[in-house]
């Protein structure tokens, strides 16, 4: 067993081979809602919740770096990259793309994998190609020190009408998954027969849905036991967990749909 392989086993349940990860990673990309207050409280917060990762950035890895040092504490991974996500962003500079975390320093910060963006049908004409490009040379360079990546494979660019349209998102995991990704993060299309077809088309790699923000926790509860249905190995479900009321009950409540306990 490889390096790669030990490292993504540990954000799966040993029982259930399923993942529950709550993202934490929106405040280098998306407006963050006044009120939530220290971030590295809030994350202390989550932690307490056992999912079995937490997705974030290289800054907060850096300032809870104590969270993580706890026995069965969640494993870090890092999000390595950026894009332009706040719509105020994309008007003032247009649809962009940057690594910012090599791999070396994720596993120097002590990260278990790290996530990467890999954005379908941005209007930049340029940004594509270079998306790809970059994705693909980094899972590369992390191979080579053992890191694995999660792709997260979306159609957030500007030509998409429908962000969750199945055959569009198809191609887009399909093209993750043949440029290395050892795992894929992307959307619930809202189709259960959709969604597995999505996963049976990336072969023998994990997939793991993404929770954008829903109106009601019943509809996260409803996107989260479908999604699971499907076939997928997990959750990665950020502003529907620390953004609500009862985070702990939310908590709860997808740790029992993911691992059926």
């Amino acid at each position: 067993m490889s390096g790669i392989n030990i490292r993504l086993s540990k954000i799966f349940n040993a029982e259930s081979n399923r993942s529950f990860i709550v993202a934490f990673d929106h405040g280098q990309s998306l407006p963050i809602p006044a009120g939530l207050g220290n971030p590295v409280s809030l994350l202390a917060r989550i932690a307490e919740g056992k999912p079995e990762g937490i997705l974030l950035n290289r800054g907060m890895l850096e300032q809870g770096a104590e969270i993580f040092s706890k026995p069965g504490a969640p494993e870090p991974i890092v999000r390595a990259d950026w894009t332009t996500l706040d719509p105020r962003m994309k008007e003032e500079t247009g649809e962009a793309y940057r690594v910012l975390v090599s791999p070396e320093r994720a596993l120097s910060l002590g990260a278990t994998a790290t996530c990467t963006y890999l954005i379908g049908r941005p209007k930049n004409n340029e940004m594509f190609p270079y998306n790809v490009e970059q994705v693909a040379n980094y899972i590369g360079r992390a191979h080579e020190v053992g890191l694995p990546v999660i792709v997260e494979a979306t159609l957030w660019g500007l030509r998409n009408e429908n962000q969750k349209d199945p055959e569009l998102l198809r191609q887009m995991c399909r093209i993750a998954a043949e440029i290395g990704a050892d795992a894929i993060k992307t959307e619930y299309v809202g189709d259960i027969e959709a969604q597995r077809n999505i996963i049976d088309e990336v072969g023998n790699i994990p997939v793991l849905t993404l929770g954008g923000k829903a109106d009601s926790r019943d509809a996260v509860r409803t996107a989260a036991a479908e999604a699971i249905e499907s076939g997928a190995r997990g959750l990665i479900f950020g502003r529907n967990v620390w953004q609500t009321d009862d985070m702990a009950g939310v908590m709860r409540d997808l740790n029992e749909i993911v691992h059926e306990v």
